[in-house]
């Protein structure tokens, strides 16, 4: 009989070991007042300049032999108002997925980050003072998480090697519109999507390479197809981190038969992070960007889309989960370009910058 209750005793020790888990809180709260000028000047407290404001909630269970099951529900919150960050139609707009992960890699489901994506947001940054976001590519904006994805990461081979591939069937979203369509067949192929994605960090090395293709980017009349590749390269010196990246993808504001821009937008930048002290990183960026998307429409067919943009970000570490930060942005158009700041808006050809000072408090 000792042996017997020794057994189910050992029996259910082991059971409750393989199904161990654990659900996690967690959030970013950030911050700022800024000075934003377009063709106005604007101060005011605002959301999100150095990091998103969200509240999530993720977990795993050990499932044993190696396997788990995890999720993640995240939403965008904007720390100046209170409301909802991400979209007036959904709650859980950052993520909300279920995956099983094993030696096999991990095979994801639901809403969460593109290929391009993680790269603009996690490595490169795509904030509100950031180039990927201000010039409005797919990386930073529209296709900076995807809907209705099948995602799969492939187990890593190479120390430091990740991979993944990514499908989205879309079940009829526009993300032009911005709300699921009815799904009938002149919606067929609205949102669909294919991406793919290759990141290597080694070292002081690091590098990556996404890509994005659309099958129909708004149900318009007629082929709305659309991709974009995002690619970078870095290297740590320990004085210095340098990234080098490049951003290649489809104007959507070009026809061929109008006078508004070319079929390309080209965003070529570089970024230096300078760690002054432990506590103090200066981070300064510079990039170039050809044939910009938005503004061009009304502008002549000579007219000159480029527009030049120079950050500098000072972040200063007060704890493990508060920072204070600075940080400022000048956009310099030429002729056929007026980037801004927003809702601050300007005109063709004529300089926009924005500055901040915030804080950071990560939970």
């Amino acid at each position: 009989m000792k042996k017997t209750l020794l057994a189910l005793a050992a029996l259910a020790a082991s059971s409750a070991a393989f199904a161990q888990s654990y659900v996690t809180l967690y959030g970013v709260m950030d911050a700022s007042v800024e000075s934003v000028k377009g063709a106005h000047t604007m101060t005011r407290v605002s959301s999100d300049n150095l990091s998103s404001s969200r509240i999530g909630v993720k977990g795993s269970e050990d499932l044993g032999d190696g396997m788990k099951a995890n999720f993640a529900l995240e939403s965008a919150v904007k720390s100046d108002t209170g409301a909802n960050g991400g979209s007036t139609y959904r709650f859980w707009d950052r993520a909300a997925w279920v995956s099983l992960s094993g030696g096999f890699g991990e095979l994801r489901l639901g809403r969460t980050d593109t290929p391009i994506g993680d790269i603009a947001g996690n490595v490169l940054s795509a904030q509100s003072y950031d180039d990927l976001k201000i010039v409005g590519t797919r990386a930073g904006n529209d296709y900076r998480r995807a809907d209705n994805t099948i995602t799969y990461f492939l187990p890593s081979l190479v120390s430091g090697l990740t991979a993944s591939l990514q499908y989205s069937t879309a079940n009829g979203y526009s993300s032009a519109a911005g709300a699921e369509t009815t799904g009938s067949a002149a919606y067929g192929a609205a949102g669909k999507s294919y991406g793919l994605g290759v990141k290597y960090a080694s070292g002081p090395i690091s590098a990556g390479i996404g890509y994005e293709y659309a099958k129909d980017e708004n149900a318009a009349t007629g082929s709305q197809s659309a991709n974009a590749t995002l690619g970078y390269v870095g290297y740590d010196f320990g004085f210095a981190k340098f990234t080098v990246y490049h951003d290649a993808e489809t104007n959507v504001n070009y026809t061929a038969t109008a006078a508004n821009g070319s079929p390309r937008t080209l965003v070529t930048g570089l970024k230096a992070a300078v760690p002054f002290s432990p506590a103090f990183t200066l981070v300064a960026g510079a990039s170039v960007v050809h044939n910009a998307k938005i503004g061009v429409t009304g502008a002549s067919a000579s007219s000159d889309a480029d527009v030049q943009v120079v950050t500098v970000k000072g972040i200063y570490t007060l704890s493990k989960r508060t920072a204070l930060y600075a940080m400022f942005t000048n956009l310099n158009n030429d002729t056929g370009s007026k980037l801004s700041f927003g809702d601050s808006m300007t005109d063709f050809g004529k300089v926009s910058h924005g500055i901040a000072v915030g804080v950071r408090h990560s939970f």
